[in-house]
């Protein structure tokens, strides 16, 4: 017996769901940093979802700088004042009236007038000494005979020969013991006689072949005159003038103990008012205590006297206040670095970054923008990071 056939089976089939999309976490990396202290830069590198390309972004090169071997030497620096140097007064030394005088500013130079003494020239020579006495009698011996001698032959006249040292010449004054020359001394012979009646006849002088004290006047070198303290008029045999020496000199005055140590030719330099340096070199260092005349109850100073190497450094300048540079303490030959390598530690002291890390250092003098220093494994060459 058959039946209904049975009724269809339905048939379901489940199907998984997809899977869920797993959370990506996003993470980032920074510490890959290389820093090549030959030169090469620090990079930082960043990530972003799983699977991204690694994004470099370069930052500021890191700055170096290599050790050296180097001298060393601290400075002091002094105010001082550009100018002619300390003017010194000039004074006549004959009985006369003074009838001209150089205006102040004017360079005199050897043969020329200094100024006019009843209406005759008084002319400048050079020496070390004044002439003390009248240059007159054949066969006079002295150094003020030489000083005649020395200028006239720089002036173009012909002297003759001298006596040597140790010769001896008879007395031109009769009963007269002969005269020995010493070394120094020049002898009035009759060449040299002839040459100061040249010379009196080519400046206006009497042709006597004497010269009178007070017919020249005798300086070190050539003299610009400061400031004219007579005029016209005056007896000549007081103070005429003020006078200076040609070239600028910078004075420094300075404390007994800042003068400790400073010696004429040690060599300085000198800041001018623009900043620029100049190279110079010390003249002289004076022997007495003068008072400050810019304070009233400052100690007593020495002065140091310093002369610039090229005069024409400081030739556009008549005066002007400077500093002067002078040395103080050297170290030779020492392991140096530029003081923006050191970096301080947090336990005192400092070290420096080399390519082997941070190098604890023993510092020394600094001078220059350098500091010398000691350190384990440091050398001549070795590279160390700077600050910038």
């Amino acid at each position: 017996m058959h039946g209904k056939p049975d009724a269809p089976t339905e048939v379901m089939t489940l199907t998984a769901p997809p899977p869920r999309p797993r959370r990506v976490a996003r993470w980032l990396v920074a510490g890959v940093v290389a820093a090549a202290l030959g030169g090469g830069t620090a990079v930082v590198v960043t990530r972003g979802r799983a699977g991204a390309e690694a994004v470099p972004q370069p930052t500021v090169p890191a700055a170096t700088a290599a050790l050296e071997r180097r001298d060393l030497s601290t400075t002091r620096s002094m105010p001082g004042s550009l100018g002619y140097g300390v003017s010194r007064p000039l004074s006549g030394h004959r009985e006369a009236t003074v009838t001209w005088l150089p205006e102040a500013g004017r360079t005199v130079r050897r043969g020329k007038p200094v100024y006019r003494a009843d209406d005759q020239p008084v002319v400048l020579f050079y020496g070390r000494m004044p002439l003390f006495r009248e240059i007159s009698g054949e066969n006079l011996v002295g150094r003020d005979v030489r000083i005649v001698a020395d200028n006239l032959r720089a002036l173009g006249y012909a002297t003759g020969v001298q006596p040597q040292p140790g010769s001896t010449v008879a007395a031109g004054t009769p009963g007269a013991a002969p005269a020995q020359v010493r070394k120094g001394d020049g002898v009035l012979t009759r060449e040299l006689i002839a040459a100061i009646k040249r010379w009196q006849l080519d400046v206006g002088l009497p042709v006597t072949g004497t010269i009178r004290v007070g017919d020249v006047e005798v300086q070190s070198g050539a003299i610009r005159v400061d400031a004219v303290a007579a005029q016209p008029g005056s007896p000549s045999n007081t103070t005429l003038m003020t006078v200076t020496s040609t070239g600028k000199l910078i004075t420094v005055p300075a404390e007994l103990g800042e003068a400790t140590g400073i010696t004429a030719g040690a060599a300085v330099t000198v800041v001018l008012p623009d900043e620029s340096t100049v190279p110079a070199k010390v003249l002289s260092v004076g022997r007495a205590l003068v008072a400050d005349e810019s304070t009233v109850t400052g100690p007593a100073k020495l002065t140091v006297t310093v002369t610039a190497n090229d005069p024409d450094d400081v030739a556009a300048l008549d005066s002007a206040d400077v500093q002067v540079r002078f040395a103080g303490r050297t170290a030779k030959n020492v392991l140096a670095a530029p003081v923006e390598a050191l970096v301080a530690l947090t336990e005192g002291g400092y070290a420096v970054q080399a390519p082997t890390g941070l190098v604890a250092v023993t510092t020394g003098m600094f001078a220059g923008g350098w500091v010398e220093i000691e350190g384990p494994g440091l050398a001549e060459g070795t590279t160390v990071v700077v600050s910038s």
